[in-house]
């Protein structure tokens, strides 16, 4: 008996590794056409095509919000020195990026050749159709090298003004700029993504659609990891060079004589920001490929129709509440800056954690 036993848990051990032969990818997921869908009654009877296409103007709007946070963050003093040592952090941080932009535009010819090589020659397919996933391959990349640009750009516009509100005894700033800058760098990598999904989803054909969304994957992962991976080494040769410098001059690591320091900062930067923030950007996207993947292939009906309707509903579904925690993240930033601005701002020292938990407290005190 027990020979048999072990046979049997043997086999089923082999067999979760053995991989299954699927005649299939994500490419050939069949998506359903939105416009087919049955109408909301309960939204006054909109189609699912027209609330993804109004929700993803909602979804521009809290964009503009992000520039907008951006712009207040511009404006707010600080020292002239501190100005100029921020915009010499952002430079050094720019031509990083313009470095890292001629590399990925190398790494993408040999990916596009692998992809090349599978749609025409494996698959099949038109020249047209290679061109599309190509075109939405360099939007995933593009995306994750924007938010890359625009975060780095926002934080070094705050770390000035942090570092000024600090030294003016403001601690209410010193929470309050970081806030805004998170607040505008989030809103706008996940409305950015939220269109960009959008656009493809509404208004590419149908027989395609699937391999612009594994396009646009490709792309966005492959911008996110060379950020990522040489964001981090970069922070750690600049950490290390700024080591040596202090050994050699016999300074602080963080001493202005340390001729080391603004690479260090500027390495801070390339691996706290750039990197984190085109993955962030790739994370939320590629899930969202996921989501569609797993209900396109999950929901099964020998009627096409009801199969098509379940996954439309699902796949709107799955849109209409990150539209909605897009728009309601920044609905509940501004209640609680309200909230914490009219307890916190007078004051001279409190718990920099208490903002952040303004909304909740406020809450539980009303009884919701």
């Amino acid at each position: 008996m027990k020979k048999i036993v072990k046979y049997l848990l043997a086999t089923c051990m082999f067999a979760l590794f053995v991989p299954l032969t699927v005649f299939a990818s994500e490419a050939d997921l069949a998506i359903p056409d939105l416009h087919k869908g049955a109408p909301y009654t309960l939204l006054g009877g909109i189609k699912p095509w027209d609330l993804l296409f109004y929700g993803a103007w909602i979804i521009a709007g809290t964009l503009g919000i992000s520039l907008f946070l951006r712009s207040q963050i511009r404006k707010i003093r600080a020292h002239e020195s501190m100005l100029n040592m921020a915009e010499i952090i952002y430079q050094t941080c720019r031509t990083y990026l313009i470095q890292q932009g001629k590399f990925l535009i190398y790494l993408f010819l040999f990916i596009a050749a692998a992809m090349a090589f599978y749609f025409l020659a494996l698959k099949g397919e038109s020249v047209f159709t290679l061109l599309l996933v190509l075109l939405f391959s360099v939007v995933g990349m593009g995306g994750s090298y924007s938010v890359a640009w625009y975060g780095i750009r926002v934080n070094t516009y705050a770390n000035a003004r942090t570092a000024f509100a600090s030294l003016a005894g403001n601690p209410w700033e010193v929470v309050n700029i970081p806030l805004r800058a998170g607040m505008s760098v989030g809103l706008f990598l996940i409305s950015l993504e939220l269109i960009m999904m959008v656009i493809i989803l509404l208004f590419v054909p149908r027989n395609i659609v699937g391999y612009c969304f594994l396009g646009f994957a490709i792309g966005e992962s492959l911008g996110a990891s060379a950020l990522r991976i040489a964001g981090g080494i970069f922070t750690k040769i600049a950490d290390i060079g700024s080591d040596l410098m202090k050994i050699v001059f016999k300074v602080k690591e963080d001493d202005p004589r340390n001729p080391g320091v603004i690479a260090d900062c500027t390495g801070d930067n390339a691996g706290d920001s750039v990197g984190p923030t085109a993955d962030g950007f790739e994370t939320y996207g590629v899930t969202g490929v996921a989501l569609i993947t797993f209900i396109t292939l999950a929901v099964v009906s020998t009627d096409s129709s009801i199969k098509e309707a379940i996954q439309g509903k699902l796949i709107v579904w799955i849109f209409a509440m990150r539209f909605l925690m897009d728009f309601c993240s920044g609905l509940s930033y501004f209640v609680n800056q309200a909230i914490s601005a009219a307890k916190y701002r007078d004051r001279k020292e409190f718990d920099f954690e208490e903002p952040g938990r303004g909304v909740p407290e406020f809450l539980l005190h009303e009884g919701f």
